[in-house]
């Protein structure tokens, strides 16, 4: 009774102290320092991220600290003015003028390549507010973040009190690991280098473990889950009753089991990534949320929830190259859940579909993969990405798998349509990513983005494709949608799962 006293007396002066800084920012922004409420930038190659720690009002002015995770920007040239970098380890620091809640143009020089090299990024400021609805940081994937880079092999298994006993074995996901100990104990480590620590039920915090350890305590129950993409996953070992808090409304719920947990009210909403429902999260003592990276654009976010004593899971599925890879992250959450023998029986099953085909011969047939944004980009995926890998294991070529830029990213990029134009004009196959812009009807929705369309093979020759929006939950059936991509290159078109011909 005491600690549930203590933990709303800390959200108390939390929300307190919260609604003191919204009430500050939104009465034009007296002087002083702010951690935005919110970061977006689109443009690069998806290799290097930027973040804006804080912004600074003093006579008048709005200064922003930009943070680019690369050493090799010098510059940054805002209206003209060219601003000179600070370097902290493998970071970029500008101190620029800034406008918030509006877009940005900012140009970046970088050195890493042969030459000199500017690069173009739009930059969203959020003060006093969050990023509407219809935003592209929304999705559960943060643009322009970079792979993560940890080694897991040379991770540190050494831990307190505790006697290591075996590692968890898999297949293709190369961005997690699960060690095991004796009790019951687990440790995932995330290719970020976070790590977590599973505490079975009834069992104790080792004493002296690292402050950088977070714990997960079992049972999971009343899980807060804002990470769309594993919800799939939980629902495939029959795991959906620990998750009793969702970041998605009901009619954004394309896994029918999720929408009807949601309409019994087995499963509130609590309030987007960016907008929890912090009330609602310790009312139902919520000790653990699942996030995507998108709650890296938003720190006091993250901050508040870990003060509350909610421990913040960070997943990165979505940097895995191989699309099964982002399947076998079944068995991470099944490690939490101490059902590993039917994410291994599940996991199984999708990954026949890759032995089905690994004798197949490739058709040849270039296929482009993207979106248009609402500014006018293309929006496509790295070379790296496992959208590239699920074409390819397919029988197809993806347009971009030889194109410089994108050689290792492995997040969404954004091109403009004229560098589009030139590298999938001759495309066999146009695959519309609907799972993140609204679907496309016909192929006259496609022309009304841009009418350079009219001139691509694909669309002279009736191969324009669309996802639905059930794509990018359906991280379970990674297999199903491969046997699609299959099925198009080859004209078996019956019984489609996720894609449709326009």
């Amino acid at each position: 009774m005491k600690r549930l006293f203590l933990r709303w007396l800390a959200l108390a002066l939390c929300l307190a102290l919260w609604g003191a800084g919204a009430l500050a920012e939104t009465a034009g922004l007296p002087e002083g320092e702010y951690a935005p409420d919110g970061f977006t930038f689109s443009g690069g190659t998806g290799k290097v991220t930027i973040s804006c720690p804080k912004i600074s009002v003093a006579d008048g002015a709005v200064t922003a600290t930009l943070v680019f995770s690369s050493a090799n920007y010098p510059r940054l040239t805002v209206d003209g003015v060219e601003y000179t970098a600070t370097h902290e380890g493998k970071t970029s620091i500008f101190v620029i003028p800034a406008r918030v809640n509006a877009d940005m143009t900012v140009v970046g020089t970088t050195t890493a390549m042969s030459t000199p090299h500017d690069v173009e990024y739009v930059i969203h400021i959020w003060v006093g507010q969050t990023p509407p609805e219809d935003s592209p940081a929304d999705e559960d994937e943060a643009p322009g973040i970079e792979a993560p880079s940890v080694a897991l092999a040379d991770r540190d298994r050494d831990l307190p009190g505790l006697t290591w006993q075996s590692e968890m074995q898999l297949r293709y996901a190369h961005e997690f690991a699960v060690d095991y100990y004796e009790g019951g104990y687990k440790l995932l480590t995330i290719g970020d280098g976070n790590r977590y620590l599973v505490v079975p039920e009834g069992g104790d915090i080792p004493d002296g473990l690292d402050g950088g350890v977070r714990v997960i305590r079992q049972p999971l129950n009343n899980v807060y889950l804002a990470a769309t993409a594993a919800m799939a996953l939980f629902d495939a070992v029959d795991g959906l009753d620990a998750i009793t808090l969702s970041g998605t409304q009901a009619d954004g719920w394309y896994i029918e089991n999720a929408a009807e947990a949601m309409r019994r009210g087995d499963m509130l909403y609590a309030g987007k990534y960016s907008a929890p429902d912090y009330e609602l999260l310790m009312g139902m003592g919520c000790l653990l949320a699942i996030e995507s990276t998108m709650i890296l654009h938003t720190p006091k976010v993250q901050e508040m929830l870990e003060q509350l004593g909610i421990t913040v899971f960070i997943e990165h599925s979505s940097y895995e190259s191989h699309p099964l890879g982002r399947t076998e992250w079944v068995k991470l959450y099944a490690a939490m859940l101490n059902k590993e023998a039917q994410a291994e029986a599940f996991f199984d099953d999708q990954a026949k579909v890759i032995d089905e085909l690994k004798d197949f011969p490739n058709t040849e047939k270039k296929v482009a993969f993207f979106y248009v944004s609402t500014d006018g980009g293309v929006v496509v995926r790295g070379a790296g990405d496992y959208v590239a890998g699920m074409i390819e294991l397919a029988g197809g070529r993806y347009i971009f798998s030889d194109s410089a830029p994108l050689d290792s990213a492995r997040a969404a990029v954004t091109i403009s349509m004229e560098d589009f134009y030139a590298a999938a004009v001759d495309a066999d196959y146009l695959i519309y990513n609907a799972s993140i812009d609204a679907p496309l009807n016909s192929v006259e929705d496609l022309l009304d983005k841009s009418a350079l369309f009219a001139d691509f093979k694909a669309v002279k020759e009736g191969n324009v494709w669309s996802t639905d929006k059930y794509l990018y939950q359906a991280t379970d059936i990674v297999g199903e949608l491969i046997t699609d991509i299959n099925h198009m290159l080859t004209g078996q078109v019956d019984g489609m799962t996720f894609i449709h011909r326009l």
